[in-house]
């Protein structure tokens, strides 16, 4: 007695490579995709901090040409309607005698 081998048809068996075939390059375009985007998100904080660190260099630069505003120029108005009595507040400063000890 034979037993009867089923026979395989062509077609299914290019179905089965083509499936495959289709599966890996699917597979390998999704990493291409995902390395393509973590490549792009890296590049777009560098040059964020690029940017940021140039603006802070400017800034410094600036406040440090500024001229220093005086704080004696303009004291700030007191009292009601921002007028005051030309007095000045005054702090008195009591030095507190020290006696080294002696040996």
């Amino acid at each position: 007695m034979m037993t009867a081998t089923p026979l395989t048809n062509g077609t299914q068996l290019s179905e089965n490579v083509t499936t495959k075939s289709q599966e890996q390059s699917l597979y390998q375009s999704s990493g291409a995709i995902v390395a393509a985007i973590v490549v792009g998100v890296i590049l777009i904080f560098t040059v964020v901090l690029l940017i940021l660190k140039t603006y802070n260099r400017r800034m410094r630069a600036r406040r440090e040409l500024e001229p220093k505003a005086s704080k004696l120029a303009a004291p700030p108005p007191v009292g009601h309607n921002g007028q005051s009595p030309a007095r000045q507040p005054s702090v008195t400063f009591i030095p507190v005698d020290i006696h080294p000890r002696s040996r």
